[in-house]
């Protein structure tokens, strides 16, 4: 199973805000106008900002992007060659030597995996112990036996008696007189009346080969002693050998298999053959179909997912298992922290207020031109990241930016701003739990694991109803993400400024970084409205000066 070309996924940050989406969309695009496989993707749950600009200007929801290890699924395998229970050993034989296989999966009509049949099963058939092949022999449907021998039932019985074993009168000088053939298969020429010997001496199955015709006295006779007859199309020695080929695989098949999902990591398939020593192994998907073989060639020639980074730079806050990628580019306008490469790779952070500025500015490098809907949405990204260029983050760049995008939308940027806060700044639709998630960062500070959530609100009014909801909620949060500290900023664009909430251990903190006023909780911290450069910054400052 040839994958198509390899895709490049292209990725913002956990707990996605639109500069996040948006910037991951547009990038896409910009790669696959040059020709290159790329797809948008998003780490978690999309805001209802977010949701608005997508709807309005035309875009999909990126896919969820969970885990950047590669898995069975995104590598080439083998192709899934099946036999079903009820072929023979010998057409699967056949199978084996025409398309230079050593193993087969058996599966029933509906494609599900019942066992798998190698050629060392085989092997074991023709040169292990006699018993086997006797008790095989047995289990095996007459009409098996004719068809293997290329041969044609002249005759057959409700009342089989065979014990599996088999006899070749065609080859002695004595015929029967020295055998016992009691319920066995008998292996005779064309010769009438050693037909009826064998018949009345109790053979179970006639075969008799360089036959063409089977006397009529023979028929009745074997009739009346309930005895098979048959005919072969080989010779004595091919008709022998090849009848204990006969019996279908499910009788010889592997039942407890070694075999792998479709959706398991790589790198844990490669462990777990370590364990073993077969050729290959069935990959199956949920429901157990058979999708293909892979073997230790395939995990050896993989090649990790391919992903660029946008609008973050750090383990915490990407995508899981990025270790294990292989990173191509990251497109960021935060701090520089800890994602390690094993080359070179192209790294663009600016001093910017939006990364969907910089994405707009590599399009006008390119001199590719931006259609009015991903105009819009950009625009959008931008108004979004930089709080309507109130954000101290926010460049000339950005407004300069703005500007163009607007230009080519055909939208005001007032009332355009306006319409967007609108939306998310619209708390009362959603959850405190989802509050609290949609838009949250985790950050290390001096050893302490430490998450930073920001909601855009029309007022600071509409917290101070949900505030006992609300410290519950992040004490819960908290606790399960195991932090050391949870802040939650609940951000008024029109108010210009700030309210805090917190949790865990170092809860205080925050307002060490922001005090209250005298006699008052959660006081409003007016012009704080950028996480990047405002309260990341100097809660920074508070813990450390806390811990010294």
């Amino acid at each position: 199973m040839k994958k198509d070309r390899e895709m490049i996924y292209i990725t913002g940050h956990k707990h996605p805000d639109t500069d996040s989406i948006v910037s991951a969309i547009a990038y896409a695009q910009l790669k696959q106008r040059k020709g290159i496989n790329a797809i948008a993707c998003r780490l978690g749950k999309i805001s209802a900002e977010t949701e608005y600009l997508l709807e309005r200007f035309g875009f999909e929801e990126p896919m969820l992007f969970e885990d950047a290890r590669a898995t069975i699924r995104d590598i080439d395998i083998d192709a899934p060659m099946t036999v079903t229970p009820e072929t023979t050993i010998y057409e699967t034989l056949q199978l084996m030597q025409e398309h230079n296989k050593q193993s087969y999966g058996v599966v029933n009509e509906k494609g599900k995996l019942k066992g798998m049949v190698t050629k060392s099963d085989i092997a074991a058939v023709g040169l292990g112990d006699t018993a086997l092949a006797i008790q095989l022999l047995k289990d095996t449907p007459v009409t098996y036996i004719a068809k293997t021998i290329n041969g044609e039932v002249m005759y057959t019985d409700d009342f089989l008696h065979f014990n599996g074993k088999v006899s070749i009168i065609a080859l002695t000088e004595s015929g029967l007189n020295n055998y016992d053939i009691q319920d066995r298969l008998v292996i005779l020429g064309d010769d009438v009346e050693a037909q009826k010997t064998a018949i009345l001496k109790g053979a179970g199955i006639i075969v008799t080969v360089w036959t063409t015709h089977i006397h009529e006295e023979v028929l009745a006779l074997a009739k009346q002693h309930h005895c098979t007859i048959m005919t072969s199309g080989h010779g004595t020695m091919n008709t022998s050998r090849y009848l204990y080929f006969s019996p279908p695989v499910k009788l010889v098949m592997k039942k407890d298999l070694v075999s792998f999902n479709m959706d398991e990591f790589v790198e844990d398939v490669g462990k777990k053959m370590l364990k073993s020593r077969y050729r290959s192994y069935p990959v199956v998907d949920n429901d157990n179909y058979l999708q293909g073989y892979i073997s230790r060639y395939h995990v050896l020639n993989y090649r990790n997912k391919k992903v660029i980074l946008v609008d973050h730079n750090e383990y915490a806050q990407s995508v899981k298992g990025i270790e294990s990628a292989d990173l191509l580019e990251v497109i960021d306008h935060h701090r520089i922290c800890d994602i390690a490469t094993n080359q070179p790779i192209s790294f663009r952070n600016e001093i910017i207020g939006s990364t969907a500025s910089i994405i707009t500015s590599i399009y006008m490098e390119n001199q590719m031109e931006i259609s009015k809907n991903l105009a819009g949405l950009l625009l959008g990204a931008i108004l979004s990241d930089t709080l309507k260029f109130r954000s101290p983050t926010t460049t000339s760049k950005d407004i300069g930016l703005a500007k163009a995008l607007a230009n080519i939308a055909e939208l005001d940027i007032d009332t355009f701003a306006k319409e967007l806060f609108h939306v998310s700044s619209n708390i009362s639709k959603r959850s405190v739990k989802e509050l609290i998630g949609q838009d949250i960062k985790r950050f290390e500070i001096d050893g302490n694991e430490i998450m930073i959530g920001q909601v855009i609100i029309s007022s600071v009014v509409e917290v101070k109803e949900i505030e006992e909801e609300l410290q519950k909620e992040l004490e819960e949060f908290t606790k399960n993400k195991k932090l050391d500290l949870c802040v939650i900023a609940f951000t008024s664009i029109l108010e210009n400024g700030s309210v805090f909430y917190s949790a865990g251990e170092k809860a205080n903190v925050i307002f060490e970084a922001f005090p209250n006023k005298s006699g008052e909780q959660h006081s409003f911290q007016e012009d704080v409205l950028s996480r990047k450069n405002q309260i990341v910054p100097t809660l920074s400052r508070a813990i450390i000066n806390s811990v010294g």
